[in-house]
């Protein structure tokens, strides 16, 4: 009797340890569904003709939701008054507000909005359409939209058809068809009736659906489009795992044409130009920002101090402006009282004259900026006392806060390649340069001789000046500066100086020769770092352009047409009928070595625009394709 109760006991645990053993974790409460939704029944049913109610329901056989409905959901033709869609269910409720046109196909591009509302599992790219006619259209356009000054893709702009062929069509009508970019700059415009169209591009601004505002991205073609059809073969590769293909098959299908329209989009000139703001950051100047260029400079009109003493800073463009007071009695005043007249933007689009009267304070008044150096003279008096209490006095040591320094940077520092020069960049306008103070050497074995030199301002640039000399490879350089040798316009001179320079050797550097096949002259070609920003740039001379003294390390190439001569790339004008300058890049990396001479051909139209850009430095990635997770496979 023993025994048997002991074996029962002994099952019992056995039994409850197996258990407990398979109830790790948490139940799955049944298989999950990976299977995306899919239409049961749509009313009025898709591609329904002769329709004209306004109010659509598509109905799925699993609940499911809209992701970023209002980035990826275009309707066509454009409505002027936004539609309501919405879900319900396993519904999608479409109301439209605008009239339905006669004899016309519409279109909802859902893209890949429609997901499963628990899984998030997606359909799939889906539209739906219908007719107020008796057919429907169903012919479609595609290509891609780019960034006209660098090839980047351009993701949700509006891409959209006229049957108006006139240039003002695009400025006073509505789109008659639209799409909308995805993340690769493509679109495809559905529904297309057969005809002749022109196409354009807008990022639009007011909903208006036509180009209105200066402050709105567009991109046109004069070219005529006719949209076509015809069977196609396509070649369908089905793979056994990622390394074994299974099957090739050729699949039919209608191939539309065009498929290859490229765009390229930009932003004109003379953008709206306003008074962004306006700052006295310190008793001795006061700055103006603007939101556009100009080339006219604002006026002054001092109330309480005379105008005319004011020194003016501006940037290449006009768009910030800074005033120097050299006059230490205006520089004094707490307030500024003074009237601007500037040219901003009106309705019409044109630059007015403008005019404000102001009353700038500064942020640190000259009252303050005197104590904060009292204070720094008192502290550094504590503290020399303090180093001669303990023995470390190093003799009678000038304050440095005794009096106001110039301070000014060199660059580049440290090393400099053979093809450079020294520019300084002063905290300050200068008022004057003793050249004689000035003093530049070159080390020969063990001594500094003196070597020959120009130092002359940079033309623009207020507060900075350039040293010019002839460098040589691996040799040692030193630039002194006496005291007092340079004076700013408020009376401060520059502390004794001296900096020293070494010239690097040939063999640090690589050398990069491109011969270019191109038609067009006037080609500017620019190196580029990792991160698409120039780092050199030359002029193309008989289809050839030279890079010396390059740094080792990975590079891109990028050309434009520079059809004016000016040496930067131009935007274009819808007004005048003129395309931005054209835009290359060389497809791939080039990777320059110490004391490699790299010669490089580049057939600068020999592969379609929409390749060109290496994605490397593509900023604007490709939409990640929508994948149904299958974590049971995993488990």
């Amino acid at each position: 009797m023993q025994k048997n109760i002991f074996h029962t006991w002994a099952m019992l645990v056995t039994t409850l340890l197996v258990v407990a053993c398979a109830s790790i974790g948490s139940p799955d409460g049944g298989p999950r569904d990976y299977t995306p939704p899919y239409v049961v029944k749509c009313q009025p049913a898709d591609q329904s003709t002769d329709n004209h109610t306004r109010k659509i329901r598509i109905s799925f056989n699993e609940y499911i939701k809209l992701e970023k409905a209002s980035e990826k959901v275009v309707v066509s033709p454009p409505q002027m008054e936004m539609p309501n869609i919405s879900t319900e269910g396993k519904q999608i409720r479409i109301e439209l507000y605008d009239s339905l046109r006669s004899n016309t196909t519409y279109t909802i591009d859902f893209s890949d909005a429609i997901v499963d509302n628990n899984e998030g599992n997606a359909m799939g790219k889906y539209t739906y359409s219908f007719s107020t006619g008796q057919t429907i259209d169903t012919l479609q356009v595609s290509g891609t939209v780019l960034n006209a000054s660098n090839l980047e893709p351009i993701k949700g702009i509006l891409v959209g058809l006229y049957s108006n062929l006139a240039d003002s069509a695009f400025t006073t009508e509505p789109m008659l068809r639209v799409s909308r970019t995805n993340g690769s700059g493509q679109f495809t415009i559905q529904g297309v009736a057969p005809g002749t169209y022109r196409i354009y591009a807008l990022q639009e601004a007011d909903g208006n659906f036509h180009f209105n505002q200066k402050s709105e991205v567009i991109a046109f073609d004069t070219m005529h489009i006719r949209p076509s059809c015809a069977p196609d073969i396509r070649m369908d590769t089905i793979w056994k795992d990622s390394l074994h293909v299974d099957t090739i098959k050729a699949v039919h299908y209608t191939h539309f044409y065009p498929d290859d329209i490229v765009l390229r989009a930009f932003l004109e000139e003379g953008q709206g130009r306003y008074l962004l703001k306006n700052e006295r950051p310190l008793f001795n100047r006061f700055t103006f920002y603007f939101t556009a260029p100009d080339d006219t400079l604002p006026r002054i009109q001092g109330f309480n101090f005379d105008a005319e003493t004011l020194i003016t800073e501006a940037s290449e463009k006009n768009d910030t402006i800074t005033y120097w007071i050299p006059d230490t009695t205006v520089a004094n005043l707490d307030t500024l009282n003074f009237a601007i007249t500037y040219r901003e933007t009106d309705s019409l689009g044109i630059l007015v004259p403008r005019t404000d009267t102001l009353e700038l304070a500064a942020k640190i008044s000259r009252k303050k900026s005197e104590k904060e150096r009292q204070d720094k003279i008192e502290q550094w008096e504590k503290e020399q006392k303090k180093l001669r209490r303990k023995g470390n006095a190093q003799g009678t040591k000038t304050n440095p806060f005794l009096r106001d320094v110039l301070k000014y940077s060199t660059r580049p520092s440290g090393s400099l390649a053979p093809n450079q020069n020294i520019t300084f960049v002063f905290n300050e306008p200068l008022a004057q340069v003793d050249s004689a103070a000035l003093h530049f050497y070159i080390k020969k074995d063990t001594l500094w001789e003196e070597a020959p030199f120009l130092f002359e301002p940079v033309e623009g640039q207020l507060r900075n000046y350039r040293l010019y000399a002839e460098w040589l490879p691996t040799e040692q350089y030193k630039i002194e500066a006496d005291s007092a040798a340079f004076r700013n316009i408020f009376g401060d001179v520059n502390n004794a100086t001296k900096t020293e320079f070494k010239v690097s050797s040939l063999d640090e550097y690589s050398a990069l020769f491109v011969k270019l096949e191109l038609a067009d002259t006037g080609a500017v070609v620019q190196l580029l770092n990792k991160s698409d920003k120039v780092v050199n740039s030359v002029r193309a001379v008989n289809n050839r352009a030279d890079f010396f003294y390059i740094k080792p390390g990975e590079y891109y190439l990028r050309l434009f047409i520079d059809r004016n001569g000016d040496g930067i790339w131009n935007t274009g004008s819808y007004a005048d009928m003129q395309q931005p300058e054209e835009v290359f890049y060389f497809p791939k990396p080039l990777t320059l070595r110490a004391k490699w001479e790299v010669e490089q051909d580049w057939d600068v139209r020999g592969i379609p625009l929409v390749r060109q850009k290496p994605m490397d430095i593509t900023k604007q990635k490709p939409d990640k394709e929508k994948k149904i997770a299958r974590p049971d496979q995993n488990r």
